[in-house]
């Protein structure tokens, strides 16, 4: 699974050959193959990742016991294969290769079991220690990750790298992973000359100390102002809500565009400072940020502030960039240059601005566009944590900042702090939707409702978000889909499970194919779908669209534990 010409070859035997790998692997049960080591996977279920997923066996079988599972799989022919053999399970299919795996780092989750499976002799031993190393982070506190390599020749066109299980045990003991189990078997498809390690490790703390960092910042960090808070909060805003927004990602850093930090600081203080007049500092001083254009915000709908919105009027576009590039400038030189790591003098943060002439003519704030104000960049580490935990983060910063806006003024009602720290998309709005829809109603082709497949045109209509708004506020296009009352109803605020999604598929691509050939909806739909679905482009095909709404999918339940809808009864 590695970028060189041994690899290439493999891979074309793989895909040549798919038919026939997929009938010998579905030949050998899962039990079988890898029934020595189960006793290690806990007794909760969580969240798995099958590098290398080949047919799709093992990734069905976990999903059957329980579990969401992520399958990678670099050989076309074989992936495809295996996703019809998964259909209708919480499998989830990616492209994506060792060592690097960036596909799968891009989606900042953490797996409890990590399955790489007849892989590992794919792997040069320099790229061995690579991708241990990038499994290792990808690994949640507790995870388990069972390796599986053959040893012995070969009598096709694969070429297989030697494999030294010494030299896996000390990268593993390096990387703080605990020995588990480790073995040497027999094949057991009766190839002679053939046997196949085992080693299972467990990671007992991620070893990053991102949480302990953030929690410091938030909770004891000195603080002339709230920007500290207001920093944090929006890059855990933008980590949660817009994985799309990413611009690189190394192990070290992940780059985002500055404009993009800029408008979900001004989304955060305009109705602290415009609509309820809260003080965000000690005595009478101005801020930074908070000059002409950003007052004038007042005549811009807070929730016409979000990555993608169309400005048609010159007057309004130029008051708006302005004031993002006045946001911006502030928090490079403000909360950037001060949020420091514990016990030094060291920034967390890293950032360049850019200067960019603004104009009075219509713009629509994309990422191209907010990334012409230059590039911000948080430690990977962060990132990923901000991701995966942003509904235990946010509420935290929420807390700590009503209490240091208490402390400049003791007169506060704490419940118009809360309410003015309310994030200003928070309001379900369907009202587009809705007007598409009955737009479509007009054509009298069915409409199916997604999840019951009944003609709208014969039953009282809803719109449906997708992935539940008390859960994950988002009323993006893709997100908003056509019901019956009746369907709507019956899901309410549960997360639809991975075989509802797949049954549904078509209806939602049906839709999805309306908004699509609509030319005055679809740059929103292209371009919202690209910046909150993990790995989309506003390039990508429908079908790719619907297998990043799965990854989201799959994220919101690891993330935050949602009960699963199973569907009209």
């Amino acid at each position: 699974m590695a970028n060189n010409h041994p690899f290439i070859a493999s891979m074309r035997f793989y895909d040549d050959h798919a038919h026939r790998l997929f009938d010998q692997y579905q030949s050998l049960g899962f039990e079988h193959a890898h029934g020595e080591w189960l006793h290690q996977l806990p007794e909760q279920a969580g969240l798995a990742l099958d590098i290398g997923a080949g047919s799709g066996r093992d990734a069905k079988a976990l999903a059957e016991r329980g579990w969401q599972v992520m399958a990678v799989e670099p050989a076309v022919k074989l992936r495809t294969l295996g996703q019809r053999h998964t259909h209708e399970r919480d499998v989830s299919w990616i492209d994506d290769t060792l060592p690097a795996l960036n596909c799968v780092r891009q989606l900042s989750q953490r797996f409890q079991l990590i399955l790489v499976s007849a892989v590992w002799m794919h792997l040069s031993p320099i790229e061995q220690q690579r991708a241990l190393r990038v499994i290792c982070s990808l690994l949640a506190p507790g995870g388990l990750l069972v390796i599986t390599c053959r040893e012995g020749p070969n009598s096709d066109e694969r070429q297989f790298q030697p494999v030294n299980v010494a030299e896996l045990d000390s990268w593993a003991q390096d990387l703080a992973l605990l020995p588990m189990q480790a073995s040497l078997n027999s094949d057991q498809l009766g190839r002679k000359a053939v046997a196949w390690h085992l080693r299972v490790f467990k990671l007992p703390d991620d070893g990053t100390g991102a949480l302990p960092s953030l929690r410091h910042i938030i909770v004891n960090d000195d603080k002339a102002s709230s920007y500290k808070l207001g920093l944090l909060r929006t890059l855990t805003r933008l980590a949660d809500s817009a994985p799309g927004i990413v611009i690189s990602r190394t192990e070290e850093w992940v780059t985002v565009p500055l404009g993009a930090v800029g408008l979900f600081w001004l989304k955060l203080y305009r109705p602290l400072l415009i609509e309820h007049q809260l003080r965000q500092a000690p005595g009478i001083k101005g801020y930074g940020f908070a000059k002409d254009d950003f007052y004038r915000l007042k005549q811009v709908s807070p929730h016409d502030l979000r990555i993608g919105s169309p400005f048609y009027d010159p007057n309004a576009a130029a008051t708006v960039m302005r004031a993002i590039r006045d946001a911006c400038q502030t928090i490079l030189k403000m909360p950037a240059h001060f949020t420091t790591w514990p016990g030094s003098l060291r920034p967390m943060f890293d950032g360049s601005y850019q200067g960019i002439r603004i104009r009075e003519q219509a713009v629509r704030l994309d990422s191209a566009t907010l990334a012409s104000f230059g590039k911000f960049r948080i430690p990977t580490s962060l990132w990923d944590s901000m991701s995966r935990y942003a509904c235990w983060l946010e509420p935290a910063i929420v807390h700590e900042w009503v209490q240091l806006m208490q402390r400049y003024d003791a007169s506060y009602d704490i419940g118009k702090l809360h309410q003015a720290l309310q994030w200003q998309e928070s309001r379900r709005n369907t009202q587009q939707v809705r007007q598409l829809v009955s737009q479509r109603l007009k054509d009298p082709s069915p409409l199916p409702c997604v999840w019951s497949q009944k003609d709208l045109h014969r039953w009282t209509y809803a719109v449906d978000h997708c992935f539940p708004w008390s859960r994950w506020n988002n009323n993006d296009l893709w997100n908003l889909l056509p019901a019956t009352e009746k369907a709507n109803h019956a899901k309410s605020d549960l997360l639809p499970s991975a075989g509802v999604m797949q049954k549904a598929k078509q209806d939602i691509l049906h839709w999805w194919h309306y908004l699509d050939d609509d030319k005055i909806v679809r740059q929103q739909f292209r371009d919202e779908a690209a910046v909150a679905l993990p790995l989309a482009t506003s390039s990508a095909t429908l079908d790719m669209l619907f297998d990043s709404a799965l990854l989201q999918r799959q994220r919101l339940k690891a993330n935050q534990q949602l009960a699963e809808w199973m569907g009209i009864a």
